[in-house]
């Protein structure tokens, strides 16, 4: 049977259609795409893929000031970058394990309830900022906390501080629409709305503290990446059965179709978060420049763009399954590595070390902490 080739899931390209095993149920060949239908689906992914870390970096560079732990960046340290790779090995083992013994239906069940609150808090917290802009000021806006506590008194410890307004309100309505939308009907739509959402969060959110820990980060998966998918049929196992908003796809029979379209080219997560929170620090380095420009920045986003077009050539060229990091990691490093190099900014570049915050404190805190240290002079 003809093969079709649906790039990059979870963080692979992976030959395979969510329709396949009705097709081989039904004794048919698999979907043969058209070359315009290729072309849409595979540049609809590249340009969903960009979304996320263009304004994910954007968002980035501004410290969130709200209370909420979910609102706080996430340091990566050089330790937690030399382990994530063993760690995601290890999970994507477990899961294999789990869909070989247990029954694949009750896993995927236990997955969408799973990632549907996820995909409900990511989404409204990524539709909160245009929720501002929206809805007029003058309309009332009053506050909200959901606040879970362990134990009294002196041992009392917060588990869940959940702050939240009208606004915030609403984009927790419209998220839990699209959310039962999802679970109900699996649509590859509401799939793409969760699918950026996460990925947005995860590059505004998960920080890298210097060059050399996203270096390492990325040189480890890219090891993990080629492995799981040349050396072993696990990758390919579990993308297959996985069935979660942790990849975002586009119908390449949509032209035929339309959106009733069931035949999917797919781009995992993995490879847009990964990348991502490295471009996103390089746009953190390029403001502590404060040379008012974007050098690195657009150097290492052409960087992904050239990296990721790559994939989609070679995959088509040799019809066989791409670790896409293979060629998204040595692009998104090597680029702003050779442009540093020539403008004389490399030991300036691997010397930057991110603070735990960007953004300035409010005079009201440098205040507090003038107070607190002329009492310690005292």
């Amino acid at each position: 049977m003809a093969e079709v080739e649906s790039p990059l899931l979870p963080d692979s390209a992976v030959n395979v259609t969510l329709n396949d095993t009705e097709a081989a149920a039904a004794g048919t060949a698999r979907f043969v795409a058209t070359p315009e239908g290729s072309a849409v689906a595979y540049g609809s992914l590249v340009v969903m893929a960009l979304l996320p870390i263009f304004f994910g970096a954007l968002r980035s560079v501004t410290c969130a000031k709200s209370k909420n732990s979910s609102d706080m960046p996430e340091t990566i340290t050089s330790r937690d970058a030399a382990r994530f790779p063993i760690i995601a090995s290890c999970t994507l083992f477990g899961l294999y394990l789990f869909f070989k013994i247990f029954s694949q239906e009750y896993i995927n069940l236990l997955l969408s309830l799973y990632f549907f609150v996820l995909g409900i808090l990511a989404l409204s917290h990524t539709l909160s900022p245009a929720m501002n802009k929206v809805i007029p000021a003058n309309l009332p806006n009053k506050q909200y906390q959901l606040l879970f506590t362990q134990g009294t008194g002196e041992t009392k410890e917060e588990i869940v501080n959940y702050e939240f307004d009208t606004k915030d309100l609403v984009c927790l309505v419209f998220s839990s629409v699209v959310g039962v939308w999802y679970l109900l009907k699996k649509h590859w739509i509401a799939n793409n709305l969760f699918g950026l959402a996460f990925a947005l969060n995860g590059v505004e959110l998960l920080h890298l503290n210097n060059v050399s820990t996203g270096c390492i980060l990325l040189g480890g998966l890219f090891i993990y990446d080629v492995f799981w998918v040349f050396g072993t049929n696990v990758m390919v196992t579990v993308a297959k059965s996985f069935e979660a908003p942790i990849k975002l796809v586009f119908p390449q029979d949509i032209l035929e179709k339309g959106l009733a379209a069931n035949n999917f080219a797919m781009l995992g997560l993995g490879d847009i978060v990964i990348p991502g929170i490295f471009i996103a620090l390089l746009l953190r380095f390029d403001v502590s420049l404060k040379k008012n420009s974007r050098t690195y920045f657009y150097t290492s986003f052409l960087a992904y763009i050239f990296g990721l077009g790559l994939t989609i050539y070679v995959m088509h060229t040799f019809k066989h399954a791409q670790p896409a990091l293979l060629y998204l990691v040595p692009a998104c490093i090597g680029f702003p590595v050779l442009v540093a190099l020539v403008k004389g900014e490399l030991t300036e570049m691997f010397r930057y070390e991110e603070k735990a915050a960007l953004c300035d404190k409010e005079p009201l805190d440098e205040a507090t902490d003038d107070l607190k240290e002329n009492k310690k002079e005292q």
